[in-house]
Order: structure tokens, then C-alpha cells, then sequence
């Protein structure tokens, strides 16, 4: 079974605040009346209808919609009902993998003889997650992971799809290629020169072909166009990677500004991964330019890191290494993947980072989360005036 709540973010805005119900909500930055920055974070159903949908710019977004109820994320809000949604469905198996804030795989395998069948036992999640959330989710129930995921976005919003045993072809056979996992517009183009549209036609198609026009990959499309998928459902589903980056009101000329960025985003990211208890090994630098162009550019490291010394360092000189050519910066980023959870003490990457820093960065931890983000911060993020 896989679950996905509908328009998550903006559902929750449109149950918290009665008002928003029925009119289209964009979830993401301030629009400034189309001359914000950023990007949006959800939309509503009825701001799909306008043709807005999340990562479309912020801007945009204004121009489709001006009347649409702009709001900003709500995490925090939006954490504490995932963690809700997620006890929910452990009520009902233990065999949860949770692949994002708001979706997740369950196997329902040994649940169903103490609830039912399998449309009972979803009526009966969609049901009490309704009842205690006042939010809605859609339910794709199939015999793997994959057709799940597909039938779970079919029938939005309030859905909810059954693929029978032995049926995965059928079922699959008449749905566009677009909805096979890694097909986006480019192969999508190279499928449809070769006169597959459905997947049916690609479950039909010589496979020793299809491997030769497009190798490994192609072998991987005709086994989950025939319904194969192997993998189980796992809870033991880590976070591969956590990051926090900035987008500019104006493109940014000047580099030092940008490092001073930097150094906030460490800052950040560093407090976000100490209450979190997790640590990295590879720092990645995220630059998105004037004109759009947007850039990464990583390094691993020996040691587990997680200190705002580490993280801001490597950052730093990434981007100072980066051949920016005396272009515009639209947004910088920091990012941490390798990801591994905190367990004794850090070894510190550079030898001038003490551990009474790290104390240090604990007791601001411990004096923001009582007086709130605003009351206390770093000397060198404060503007002259």
C-alpha cells in the first residue's frame, strides 16, 4: 500500500485557517506581487487549476494567480502532522517505510486478517486519518511498491485504487510512459521516435531492442512496464541528506556578501543537524547564478561532520574555487549527505576547532529554543547601521 496526502502543505494551511477553504493557496516564498523570489513550496487544487505546482518561481505563480492566497511553510506545523499521519498507519502495520513528509509505503500483508481486505483496511486508514487530522490522503493498494505509487496518484484527490494480483499488466498497459519512475520529457521523446506512447507498448516491446537503444535502462523500463518490482517495503528508510540555502531578493554581485551567506547557512544547518543527531561526510555547494543556471559542487570527507566551523569552511572554499566569472547570484546552498547519526564525541575536522565551541553552539541551541530565534545570534550576522 502506498499513501499519499493530498496537497499536503496547502491542505494544511486551508484546514488550519477556515478561511483559505476552496480558494487557491500557494505555499512558498512572498510573491511581492510578482517580483518575489523563491519558489513555490505546494499549491492547492485550486491553484493547480491556474497551472501552478510546486518548484514553478514564485513570480510566475503571481502572474497565473494574483488573487491566490500566498502564505509561508509552516514546517514545524506541518512536521508534527506527518508524525501523526506515520503513527496512524504503524497502528496498522508494523512494516512502515516512510519515503517523505507526506507519503508512505505499508505493508499490509500481515494486517489483513484483522482487518479486512485490503480496501477495508484502506478505508479504514483514509478514514482515521480524516478524523484526526481533517486532511485527506490517497491510497494506491497493488502488489509491489511500484504499481502502488502509481495507483495512489490516479484517482486524486481522496483517492483510493486497487490493482488485483496477476493484473499488474493490465492495469499498467493503458497509462501514459510519462508515469514510469525516471521518464521525464527527454526520454519521454526518445520512447515516443521509437512509438511506444503507453506503457503497454513498452511491455510488449522486443526487450534485447530496447536494451540496445537505450542500454541498462531500458531493461530497467520493460520489467516495471511488465509489472516487476522486487523491492520490499523497509523501515529502515535513512535520510540520505539534509540542507537549508537562501534565494536572494536582487542578484548578488558581491562574493563576500555571499560568504557571510554561507556562514548563516552553516550556521543553520549546523543547529538543524545537532538537534536532529545526525552528521556527514560530504558538504555540497549549491549556486544557482543570474540567468538561472544552477550548480553543485561537493566534497567527502574522512570524518563525520556536523559543527558550523566544518560545514562553513568547506563551503567557502568550494565557492571560492568555483569559476563564477564575475556573474550574479541568484541562490547559495549548503548541503550534507553520507549521512550518519551523532554517537560519542566528533572528531573535528580542522584542529583549531575546539570542543568549547561545540559547547558553545549547544548553549545557543538551549538559549533560541527557550527565547526564540531572534533573541540571540552571532556578532558577525549583525548589519552595521
Amino acid at each position: 500500500m502506498h499513501l499519499d496526502m493530498d496537497a499536503f502543505f496547502a491542505s494544511v494551511e486551508q484546514q488550519d485557517f477556515p478561511e483559505y477553504r476552496g480558494k487557491p493557496v500557494v505555499v512558498g516564498a512572498d510573491p511581492k506581487g510578482g517580483r518575489g523570489r523563491g519558489v513555490v513550496s505546494a499549491a492547492s487544487y485550486e491553484a493547480r487549476k491556474f497551472g501552478i505546482h510546486s518548484a514553478l518561481p514564485i513570480s510566475k505563480a503571481y502572474r497565473l494567480c494574483p488573487q491566490a492566497v500566498f502564505v509561508r511553510g509552516r514546517m514545524q506545523r506541518y512536521a508534527d502532522l506527518s508524525r501523526q499521519v506515520m503513527c496512524i498507519l504503524k497502528n496498522y502495520s508494523p512494516v512502515v517505510e516512510q519515503i517523505s513528509i507526506d507519503e508512505a509505503f505499508v505493508d499490509i500483508t500481515s494486517s489483513l486478517k484483522l482487518f479486512g481486505s485490503p480496501l477495508q483496511l484502506a478505508k479504514k486508514v483514509k478514514a482515521e486519518i480524516l478524523q484526526k487530522t481533517g486532511l485527506y490522503a490517497s491510497v494506491g493498494l497493488a502488489p509491489n511498491k511500484f504499481i502502488a505509487k502509481i495507483a495512489s496518484d490516479l484517482e486524486k484527490p481522496d483517492g483510493l485504487t486497487l490493482c488485483e494480483q496477476g493484473q499488474e499488466k493490465i492495469f499498467l498497459a493503458p497509462l501514459a510512459i510519462r508515469k514510469l519512475w525516471g521518464v521525464g520529457a527527454r526520454t519521454e521523446a526518445r520512447l515516443q521516435k521509437l512509438g511506444i506512447k503507453t506503457i503497454g507498448d513498452i511491455a510488449v516491446y522486443d526487450v534485447r531492442a530496447l536494451t540496445e537503444k537505450l542500454g541498462v535502462w531500458g531493461f530497467g523500463l520493460w520489467k516495471l512496464a511488465n509489472g516487476v518490482d522486487n523491492r520490499r517495503v523497509g523501515t529502515d528508510h535513512r535520510r540520505k541528506s539534509i540542507s537549508e540555502e537562501r534565494t536572494y531578493y536582487e542578484d548578488v554581485a558581491d562574493y563576500v556578501e555571499v560568504e557571510k551567506t554561507l556562514f548563516k547557512i552553516a550556521d543553520d544547518l549546523s543547529r538543524t543537524m545537532r538537534r536532529k543527531g545526525l552528521k556527514g561526510r560530504t558538504v555540497t555547494l549549491k549556486l544557482r547564478l543570474q540567468g538561472f543556471e544552477t550548480f553543485t559542487r561537493s566534497k567527502t570527507i574522512t570524518d563525520f561532520v556536523y559543527d558550523v566551523d566544518s560545514l562553513r569552511a568547506i563551503a567557502i572554499d568550494l565557492f571560492r574555487k568555483f569559476p563564477i566569472d564575475d556573474r550574479k547570484v541568484r541562490l547559495v546552498g549548503i548541503a550534507v549527505s553520507h549521512l550518519n547519526t551523532l554517537g560519542g564525541e566528533q572528531l573535528p575536522l580542522f584542529d583549531e576547532t575546539p570542543v568549547k565551541n561545540l559547547q558553545m553552539e549547544e548553549l545557543l541551541d538551549g538559549l533560541k529554543q527557550r527565547f526564540g530565534d531572534k533573541a540571540i545570534t552571532r556578532g558577525t550576522f549583525l548589519k552595521n547601521k
